[in-house]
């Protein structure tokens, strides 16, 4: 009996072990089955393990899913009127049997700045044939600027050229009592002269003074590509007046006077936005530019007095009956919430370009 007692213990010991082993060893190749079947690429975890919140015939359920689709379809259908857009404008700046338009504009830092330059690239997207010269009134290019320039999509030319500030209008000066825009006009004239090689023969354009301020119709780029010399038309909402106009003579239909409403007496009473020069014209006459040192509202005079005369203008806009630009200068915000949130250490547009 004892050595039966001691023979069987020994038995039945060695007996628990294996099955502990066994056991065991199930267990680890269970968990091993169980990771490597949540763990199989394609199949995520979360398809296993987590319940749908609406059962699967949920009439409202289907609805919101069918809504989620509808949704996604529209935003896929917006997302592709805009790419074909986008082929269209790009296809219409490549037109290679229209001249050339070089509009030059003149800018510099205020609060309005991006606004009025967005605004402009905006119409300057459905010009063919435009390359936009942009001045910037800085010592250097300005990120927004940059930015700016950089998504339209414009073919364009970014230059700086600061104004010193002894000519830089002071806060509560009236606008016309320092010249504005002469140093960065002149910087893309000297630009044109310098990389254009112009060929009469065979390379058509026009330079047009498109400030940032103004409102343009597409007619006026329409107009500005007949010019021969230089071009005129009316311009609305300026020199305090509804417009400003030349008259024409009813004969010769030739310019024989201005309706400005400012300083009539000037050669050419007329706005920066009311001309375009031919840009072989203006290449062949390097001394006609802008001064700092002509009376205020003689900008336009100076230029023009190298190029034609009078009679030499060209009546646009059908015989100058149509108005197609318009000087509607953006009214300067008014920030003093800004400014009391500026004299604490903080502002309201902190990590944003405005």
């Amino acid at each position: 009996m004892y050595h039966e007692m001691t023979y069987s213990w020994p038995r039945q010991n060695h007996d628990m072990k294996n099955k502990n082993k066994y056991l065991s060893i199930g267990c680890v190749c269970l968990v091993v089955i169980v990771w490597l079947w949540l763990a199989t690429p394609g199949v995520p975890p979360s398809h296993h393990s987590v319940v749908p919140k609406f059962p699967k015939f949920d009439p409202e359920f289907q609805n919101d899913a069918v809504r989620q689709r509808i949704n996604e379809l529209e935003t896929e259908v917006q997302y592709l009127k805009a790419t074909a857009s986008n082929c269209r404008i790009h296809k219409l700046t490549l037109d290679p049997d229209l001249p050339v338009i070089y509009a030059i504009t003149p800018t510099y830092a205020r609060p309005v700045q991006k606004a009025e330059l967005s605004r402009l690239s905006h119409t300057f997207m459905l010009v063919p044939n435009l390359h936009w010269i942009v001045v910037e009134d800085a010592d250097d290019k300005t990120p927004l600027v940059a930015n700016l320039l950089r998504k339209t999509d414009i073919p364009h030319t970014h230059l700086v050229a600061p104004t010193p500030q002894e000519w830089k209008r002071k806060e509560k000066e009236p606008n016309w009592k320092k010249p504005r825009g002469v140093l960065q006009r002149n910087k893309a004239l000297e630009w044109l002269r310098n990389e254009l090689s112009y060929d009469v023969t065979t390379d058509q354009g026009v330079v047009y003074f498109a400030d940032d301020d103004n409102s343009y119709s597409l007619e006026i780029f329409d107009e500005m590509r007949k010019i021969k010399k230089v071009g005129v038309w009316p311009v609305g909402l300026v020199g305090g007046l509804m417009v400003e106009k030349p008259v024409l003579n009813k004969t010769t239909h030739k310019v024989a006077a201005f309706n400005s409403g400012w300083r009539p007496e000037r050669p050419f009473p007329i706005d920066m936005a009311g001309f375009a020069i031919n840009l072989g014209l203006l290449l062949d006459h390097p001394e006609a530019q802008f001064s700092l040192t002509v009376e205020g509202g003689y900008q336009e005079s100076e230029i023009l007095r190298h190029l034609v005369t009078r009679e030499e203008l060209e009546p646009l806009a059908d015989y100058c009956t149509k108005v197609y630009v318009w000087h509607t200068r953006t009214e300067a915000p008014k920030l003093s919430g800004e400014m009391q949130l500026r004299k604490k250490g903080m502002r309201s547009d902190q990590d944003m370009e405005v």
